[in-house]
């Protein structure tokens, strides 16, 4: 399974998402800070599973409908920081999906996060990713759950790592920087997380004209050996 998070940077980056897929040919697509209100119904070989509607710029995730049958699918509003609370940038932080694999004949759970802003602490943010992880097992209990997006955690990561592992789930950076607009704010913004599944790789994708760099997550139902997975997944 293939999945392509990116943070369109208010949705500069959208005329980036075709080219993605003809490239990459993901079987999911998690997107943050996308126009609601201007997002294909398809987009490539992807159709439009949901997008938030609480704000304008928000989250959207895309699946492909010969491989995957929709099921269920939520949008969540996390504890809010400050800054959202003063300049109302997003109410809805999360977007999980419920699907069929056809293929495997299974269901899981994949989802689009967006985690407050730097201006906010670390603290919040984990409070957001608990929280969010908590939605999802609700939409899915005991279903393999992938959440992919933009964490806005800078540093301290084997700290955020040690408290996701604690509620069940493994955190996975990509192989190089996602974020580098900053000189104090560099590193690796765009995560994911997970359970049910063996991340074989998480890349990091070239440049666009968005502030965070695409990444690519390549996963496996767990227990799967990597030889098979194409044939079975």
């Amino acid at each position: 399974m293939k999945v392509v998070s990116y943070n369109l940077r208010k949705h500069r980056a959208i005329n980036e998402l075709a080219a993605l897929d003809e490239r990459y040919s993901p079987d999911l697509m998690c997107l943050q800070e996308c126009d609601t209100t201007d997002l294909p119904q398809r987009l490539g070989h992807l159709e439009l599973a949901m997008s938030t509607s609480g704000n304008r710029l928000g989250l959207a995730v895309y699946y492909r409908p010969d491989r995957y049958e929709f099921r269920v699918v939520r949008s969540f509003a996390l504890k809010k920081s400050l800054h959202d609370h003063l300049l109302r940038p997003a109410h809805e932080r999360l977007i999980g999906v419920r699907l069929l694999d056809l293929e495997a004949e299974r269901e899981l759970v994949v989802a689009s996060f967006h985690a407050a802003p730097l201006t906010a602490l670390n603290s919040l943010r984990r409070h957001q990713i608990k929280s969010a992880l908590a939605q999802l097992q609700f939409l899915g209990p005991g279903l393999p759950t992938l959440m992919v997006g933009d964490y806005n955690y800078p540093v301290f990561k084997d700290n955020l790592a040690e408290k996701v592992r604690e509620v069940g789930y493994e955190l996975t950076l990509s192989d190089s920087r996602t974020y580098t607009r900053y000189k104090f704010f560099r590193g690796h913004f765009d995560l994911a997380t997970s359970v049910g599944f063996d991340i074989d790789r998480v890349e990091t994708l070239p440049r666009g004209s968005s502030d965070h760099l695409p990444i690519l997550v390549d996963a496996r139902y767990a227990g799967v050996p990597a030889q098979a997975a194409d044939v079975v997944i």
